[in-house]
């Protein structure tokens, strides 16, 4: 890792640990210049946008005195469905398949995921994986983009309010990205970043309200569908999405590899469609099924998300870790069996 020298690096690792207040630590970097101003703006306007959107919901439901109409009930159900369908752009998009992949996708499953990715809108598929790879080289060192070692949220969000440290970009220039690079429908969305996924975040949901069942009350379904299916839709999935980076690295069980922060967190699997079980997944990121059981066992809707894709032949070669867990758990059973044998032949001979 290239060193970094004099004020840059002092500007930059000063003030990061959870014990500093978080004023000191805002005015240090106000003062430093690290904010990252865009970010902060627009996720700031964002989160202003989806309280307008819960406001709306709000008086949609609650507070209305009449039943809702039918094409209330389908804005509300569309806004639902995006969830998972946005969801899954990160989960068995972006995550799994080209950050890590763990699978083979066809052109028509690539295309509809890059479409999910881009509703979810968490930046293009091109970025995400970068720094997602940079992440899982240098978990919890000043080289990681959301190093959890500098607290919650930092990990959650913070991390996206300031200037990447240097080790960071160092590190991602290190890597090799050709695959990337070599896939169309990245080099698509990326071209067309940011507008093309701010478009389909916020837009497409009013659109496709307004067009299949806004008949009567056009304006009214399609500002429905952009305040909650596009503004307070996106921002719920984005938390979501930050709980991996935060509490799925924070909290949890270690069964696979106890001294990794990562941690196997069922809340967060709910949330983010089956990201939670974050020890196996750090454990063995190359795994499809980013758990080591199924959706029988452990809540993962995105495994049984492609392991449909997998039956129609949208997707193949899933790659799965449970064969090198099973060969680690026997070592480490004979560890276990060794060391308290030993331990009970001491105990004998001091008695």
């Amino acid at each position: 890792m290239t060193e970094v020298k004099g004020k840059e690096k002092e500007s930059v690792l000063k003030l990061k640990s959870p014990s500093d207040g978080w004023v000191d630590t805002v005015v240090f970097h106000f003062k430093q210049g690290n904010i990252n101003w865009p970010m902060l703006i627009f996720i700031t306007m964002a989160h202003v946008a989806a309280v307008y959107g819960f406001i709306r919901l709000i008086n949609m439901t609650l507070l209305n005195d009449k039943p809702l109409e039918l094409h209330q009930k389908y804005t509300l159900l569309w806004s639902f469905l995006l969830w998972p369908i946005s969801g899954l752009g990160i989960t068995a998009g972006v995550h799994r398949l080209w950050a890590h992949r763990s699978y083979v996708a066809t052109r028509p499953l690539r295309i509809f995921l890059m479409l999910a990715n881009s509703i979810a809108n968490q930046g293009s598929i091109w970025h995400w994986a970068r720094d997602h790879r940079v992440h899982h080289k240098h978990s919890e060192t000043d080289a990681d983009p959301h190093n959890a070692t500098r607290g919650f949220f930092f990990a959650h969000m913070g991390w996206l309010f300031i200037k990447k440290h240097p080790d960071i970009i160092t590190a991602g220039k290190e890597l090799n990205f050709d695959d990337l690079i070599a896939d169309g429908t990245v080099r698509f969305q990326k071209a067309l970043d940011p507008w093309f996924a701010l478009f389909m975040c916020y837009v497409f949901p009013g659109i496709v309200s307004a067009a299949c069942w806004g008949k009567g009350h056009v304006m009214e379904t399609f500002w429905d569908g952009y305040w909650i299916g596009g503004a307070l839709r996106y921002i719920l999935v984005l938390h979501f999405t930050w709980f991996v980076n935060s509490a799925a690295h924070l909290f949890g069980d270690h069964p696979y590899d106890p001294t990794s922060y990562p941690a196997e967190n069922p809340v967060v699997s709910l949330l983010a469609l089956g990201e939670g079980w974050h020890n196996w997944h750090h454990k063995y990121p190359f795994d499809y099924a980013a758990s080591e059981f199924g959706i029988s066992k452990q809540f993962n809707p995105t495994k049984l998300f492609l392991d449909t894709c997998i039956f129609f032949r949208l997707a193949s070669e899933p790659k799965r870790a449970t064969g090198a867990w099973a060969k680690k758990k026997q070592i480490r059973e004979q560890e276990l069996y060794i060391n308290g044998t030993n331990q009970l032949s001491n105990t004998k001979k001091a008695m």
